[in-house]
């Protein structure tokens, strides 16, 4: 049975009141008595129900999301989930701010990220640009004591507490074996297309794709990354370009967003020269698409889960408290046309 604070009291030879007042980080304790209930603790193993003691005291979690502003289906599905969450948040004891900042713009997510920090919230999360000057910002607040949280984009070698986000290295390579399997011996190029390289997320992918393409299927050539700023217009307009300079493009992993723009273009396409597309995340274009055989494969993480993910770790860590690992593993699914949810 697990200990109670009635169990501290009888160990320590205190009040109930006293053992209240110790747990609770409140004035008016000596220091040996406080020393004898922080052993009491000790000896018996009390693990407390934060939760409760957090409801008891009336306290609320103010957390800040920063979000990118580009038109983005699953960045606007990631705001969405941040939305459901501050519909919950006066269960949940949450107070839930959204600061959105111009896509793969590292200078404005670092004004964002001094912004949130000045209003000192229980925990920060956000959609990371791998840049120096964003670690150090970052680096900058842990120290001051507010949790950060990176979501979908990492940002590695930075104090972050967690990151809520697929393995995008390993989506990368798991992109490749399709492709792969899906286009067989027949010689041909491969586009690719990215939101940018500047965003860790987009960059781990292609390097894990590029890694399987080059070990396992060295028969089909890779054509420089084109970035189309996650924005459907240009993503059309390179990709369009792409496939009137090289006639042997047989596939196209779209690695970041702009789908619509991607899809817009294979209607145009001779279904006898379609390529072989693998594109990322389950949105109402990439269904469509799959649907309809535009898109052969999606690779999808789930939004609700990040964000989920994201304000439990940062409540834990406002608590100091550790998280359940396995609970927090964001899980990469692959849909085809004929297992859609």
């Amino acid at each position: 049975m697990k200990p109670t604070v009635h169990d501290i009291a009888v160990h320590a030879g205190v009040s109930l009141a006293t053992v209240d007042r110790v747990l609770n980080n409140r004035p008016g304790v000596r220091h040996e008595t406080r020393a004898k209930v922080d052993a009491a603790v000790a000896a018996l193993g009390f693990v407390r129900d934060m939760a409760a003691a957090n409801l008891a005291k009336g306290r609320v979690y103010p957390l800040t999301f920063i979000l990118p502003s580009n038109d983005n289906s699953f960045m606007r599905g990631l705001a969405a989930a941040v939305g459901d969450a501050i519909a919950r948040a006066a269960v949940e004891r949450l107070a839930i701010r959204i600061i959105e900042v111009p896509a793969f713009d590292p200078q404005a997510l670092v004004a964002a990220l001094r912004e949130a920090g000045r209003e000192k919230p229980a925990g920060i999360a956000l959609v990371a640009v791998d840049a120096p000057e964003v670690r150090a910002v970052v680096d900058e607040l842990v120290e001051a004591g507010i949790p950060v949280v990176t979501l979908v984009s990492d940002l590695p070698g930075s104090k972050r507490q967690h990151y809520a986000g697929i393995d995008n290295i390993a989506a990368g390579r798991t992109a490749a074996s399709l492709m792969g399997r899906f286009l067989g011996r027949e010689p041909g190029s491969v586009a690719v297309l990215a939101g940018s390289l500047v965003v860790r997320d987009h960059r781990e992918r292609f390097e894990g794709f590029r890694a399987v393409m080059a070990a396992e299927f060295g028969h089909l050539h890779l054509l420089p990354v084109l970035e189309g700023r996650d924005d459907p217009a240009t993503a059309e307009r390179v990709l369009r370009e792409a496939l009137a300079a090289h006639a042997d493009i047989a596939g196209i992993y779209s690695l970041g967003a702009g789908n619509r723009g991607l899809v817009r273009l294979l209607k145009e396409v001779r279904r006898d020269r379609r390529p072989a597309v693998i594109a990322h995340e389950l949105t109402g274009t990439t269904r469509a698409a799959l649907t309809d055989g535009l898109i052969d494969a999606v690779l999808n993480q789930d939004a609700g889960h990040e964000v989920r993910s994201a304000i439990r770790v940062l409540k834990a860590s406002a608590d100091g408290q550790s998280v359940v690992e396995a609970q927090e593993r964001i899980r990469l699914d692959i849909f085809l046309r004929d297992n859609l949810p």
